[in-house]
């Protein structure tokens, strides 16, 4: 009688690391993608959500003069400024935003980055939409946008190496919007910003929306999110 294997089921670890420094995230996903590299099939796939006190961050394609104020005036409002090697251009993280690190080997989903930034697009569109939020993804842009007028709601920058997947994206929730005047948000000039809480006029509990995160994650990805408390789909 011929025998068949099946491939294991795929497995996501989900980690909060709550209300963090930008730095001390940035080295713990150095150190994981690390990790990853040195025992890649061995390697138990990450999703990890956050919050940044205010921190400016330039990706890869970023431009100087995206960040509208001197960098003394920044840090004098507490707010830090790091180049770091995402892709995109100027983006602003602040509390109340939820920032998300996945840090995936991409040879057990879809070895294709366009593929990665769409599954991304989708999470995040699926999650809002349980708050009545329509999200839509805008030709040439990435993120997830509202319209009309088209305004952004989450931002996206990645760095994959050898497959594995670090930086994510950002999901303003009831992030103050107003750290987004420092700067030109992705560089794009003539479109606006906006926030769960914003749309919806009420702050929106970051815990629960961090639970259906992690639900349409394992759902786009046909993976199990452990580690995380998280109820079907109404």
């Amino acid at each position: 009688m011929a025998s068949f294997s099946h491939p294991a089921p795929k497995v996501i670890r989900y980690e909060d690391w709550g209300l963090i420094s930008y730095k001390e995230a940035w080295e713990r996903q150095r150190s994981l993608v690390a990790q990853a590299l040195s025992h890649l099939e061995k390697w138990e796939d990450r999703l990890i959500l956050c919050e940044h006190p205010p921190v400016i961050t330039l990706g890869r394609g970023a431009r100087a003069d995206h960040i509208l104020l001197p960098q003394t005036l920044l840090h004098a409002q507490g707010i830090e400024v790091y180049a770091v090697e995402r892709g995109g251009d100027v983006t602003y993280h602040g509390p109340g935003q939820i920032v998300g690190y996945p840090i995936l080997w991409l040879e057990r989903y879809k070895p294709d980055v366009g593929w990665y930034m769409r599954s991304l697009e989708e999470v995040l569109i699926r999650t809002i939409a349980e708050w009545g939020l329509k999200g839509k993804r805008w030709t040439g842009f990435t993120g997830v946008w509202l319209s009309p007028p088209p305004r952004k709601i989450a931002a996206m920058g990645v760095k994959l190496s050898r497959w594995v997947t670090m930086h994510g994206f950002a999901l303003n929730v009831n992030t103050d919007l107003s750290g987004f005047s420092y700067i030109v948000p992705c560089g794009i000039r003539d479109k606006g910003v906006t926030s769960m809480a914003h749309e919806l006029r009420e702050p929106i509990p970051l815990a629960l929306v961090k639970e259906r995160i992690c639900y349409h994650f394992g759902e786009v990805f046909g993976a199990a999110v452990e580690g995380a408390e998280i109820r079907a789909a109404d």
